[in-house]
């Protein structure tokens, strides 16, 4: 039977490289963050979407969870917009990060 490799978070398994793989963790985590801001400031899309200087299409893709249509920078602007800290933590992993490539030739 093939052992089989755990991972940090789900981006270390799905992103070729560990940048990648921590920029999109920190993209979902602000995601997420302002997703619940927006739901629970009871603004609508539009008048959130307003208060961030962006479309309300945009706004919509914001809450739909596009991550991929987001940089690191505008969702950490956004979440100074609403009132968030937005703040990055650094911390020495708890074991050595795989990285895709290699998981892959392994396999």
């Amino acid at each position: 039977m093939k052992k089989q490799t755990r991972f940090v978070s789900v981006w270390d398994a799905i992103e070729d490289t560990p940048q990648q793989a921590a920029s999109m963790r920190a993209r979902s985590e602000l995601m997420m963050a302002l997703q619940g801001w927006v739901k629970t400031c009871g603004n609508t899309q539009a008048k959130a979407a307003n208060l961030f200087g962006i479309t309300q299409p945009r706004m919509s893709d914001l809450v739909r969870g596009k991550i991929s249509l987001f940089s690191l920078e505008a969702l950490i602007d956004m979440a100074t917009v609403a009132g968030l800290e937005p703040h990055v933590t650094i911390k020495k992993p708890k074991a050595p990060r795989k990285r895709r490539d290699e998981e892959l030739a392994s396999a």
